[in-house]
């Protein structure tokens, strides 16, 4: 296993934390067998993932938990295409450029070689474009109220003539910084989906590189990089240097598996109002090495609550709710929620009418639990239920206190959302200024997608158990309710 790279500041905070209790040590157990080495990260369609998918499989069956996948197995198998770059070279001048580390490419949007001269537009605002004919136009992709949206940016340059863009990635966006390297430059999408085609060749450019962009044009690139992270005014100019660019792309059809399994109810009259509990299986796998590890193990994102829902069941030794709970280990979340995407279209025989979705992500038990972050807590009764459980364990809730990340749509929960099924998702809160907030901070900067978030990190063994009794009651209170979780009226979410 490997040796823990984030920062002592993690480390101080745990290193007093008592030791787990014998229920957190068996759902640890769980999530480590799922992100263990052996399973190689578990990317979409992958051996390391359909290993992780069998063990899924084979402990549910031993909860008392029947197959509800294609076929009456299982598995639920997800048709899936990929455009993938294998290598890429990419300079300026003859100067290369780091792959991944610099720039990175969406994968659709690119094919020939590149040849363009440079040109720098600041925030490219339409009136701050000029000629940028058949130029790779360089743009800050700032994120602050007034300035460019990206598909407005877009258009613009298409009008403007450009041959492509090179968006600078926020460095003042300090809510949710900018991580280098990527791990990987793939699109996926569901086989048989119509694309909609890139307008231009579209990079994505670290702020550090931008120097290397603008060699020989007399600016400071540290000083943009500056301006432009605080929203000032920045200036327009062409810079002497020649991008070049050109790749090896490809193509592949394959398929990934959700995990299904209904865990039958006890009442016959609330048959027909499944709870689905979801969290995703799938991870990033093997890519970019950072800090000489190229192994991403996705402890926490998403193995670990996989395994709190494996763990919960096991807990109730066959013993069901009033309502059936359908569980759904799903696949492709980290390439664009395709698995839970695939299910909602495609619902299972023994389930075809969805009363709810509880789905676990984005949950991060490094620092202790005393505030809740619950994405749709006003729109149905289950921010209700959620507010009143955590009352019971003595922490609050809250709606998102950063709306502008748009975590709400980054789930699964969201297709269950858009499809009209009441939702909800957590994220750990703090209070601005504590050391949670910094060492929820720093683990957004170290460990998030990360090959650092594997077994060895440090948890919080509290705040893990903390949310794990959470989540026990409030499965417990929406699957044994008299009514099935509700709309509200005031939600701008709910169907019309």
């Amino acid at each position: 296993m490997k040796i823990l790279l984030l920062p002592l500041l993690l480390a101080s905070l745990v290193a007093a934390a008592p030791t787990r209790d014998a229920d957190t040590e068996t759902w640890w157990r769980i999530a480590v067998a799922l992100s263990d080495d052996g399973m190689e990260g578990r990317d979409t369609g992958s051996a390391g993932y359909d290993r992780a998918a069998a063990l899924v499989a084979q402990r549910l069956a031993a909860a008392g938990v029947r197959p509800a996948g294609d076929g009456g197995g299982w598995f639920q198998t997800v048709p899936l295409e990929e455009l993938a770059v294998r290598d890429a070279a990419i300079a300026v001048d003859g100067r290369p450029l780091d792959f991944l580390q610099d720039i990175t490419v969406t994968p659709e949007s690119v094919g020939a070689p590149l040849d363009l001269p440079i040109a720098y537009r600041g925030y490219c605002a339409s009136d701050a474009l000029g000629d940028v004919r058949g130029k790779l136009v360089i743009c800050h992709g700032s994120r602050r109220e007034g300035m460019p949206a990206p598909a407005q940016r877009t258009a613009a340059l298409v009008r403007a003539g450009a041959a492509a863009v090179a968006v600078i990635a926020d460095p003042g966006f300090t809510v949710e910084p900018p991580r280098w390297p990527f791990a990987y430059a793939r699109s996926v999408w569901i086989a048989g989906e119509t694309r909609p085609q890139p307008s231009l060749p579209s990079f994505a450019l670290n702020a550090d590189a931008l120097g290397a962009m603008l060699a020989g044009s007399g600016r400071d690139a540290s000083a943009l990089i500056a301006d432009g992270a605080s929203g000032r005014a920045l200036p327009s100019f062409d810079a002497p240097g020649r991008f070049t660019a050109r790749f090896t792309l490809a193509r592949r059809t394959y398929s990934s598996k959700n995990v299904i399994g209904l865990f039958p109810g006890t009442d016959p009259a609330l048959a027909d109002q499944p709870i689905v509990l979801t969290a995703h299986l799938d991870g990033y796998g093997y890519g970019r090495a950072v800090d000489g590890d190229r192994l991403y193990n996705g402890t926490l994102d998403d193995a670990a609550y996989v395994a709190l829902i494996v763990h919960m069941i096991e807990r109730r030794h066959g013993h069901g709710f009033r309502r059936p709970l359908l569980v759904a280990a799903v696949t492709g979340e980290e390439k664009g929620l395709l698995g839970s995407k695939w299910l909602v279209a495609h619902r299972p025989a023994t389930a075809p009418h969805f009363a709810a979705d509880i789905n676990l992500d984005q949950l991060r038990p490094i620092f202790p639990l005393e505030l809740l972050t619950v994405h749709g807590l006003d729109d149905s009764s289950l921010g209700a239920d959620a507010r009143a459980i955590a009352a019971t364990l003595g922490f609050a809730v809250q709606n998102d206190p950063e709306p502008e990340r748009n975590l709400l749509r980054r789930s699964d929960h969201w297709n269950f959302m858009q499809a009209g099924v009441p939702a909800v998702n957590f994220v750990f809160g703090f209070r601005p200024g504590t050391q949670s907030e910094r060492i929820y901070r720093q683990w957004y900067r170290t460990g998030y997608h990360r090959p650092q978030d594997d077994p060895q990190q440090p948890i919080d063994w509290t705040a893990a158990a903390d949310f794990n009794r959470f989540y026990y009651a409030l499965v417990e209170r929406v699957a044994d309710a008299d009514a099935p979780p509700a709309w509200r009226e005031t939600s701008p979410l709910r169907p019309r």
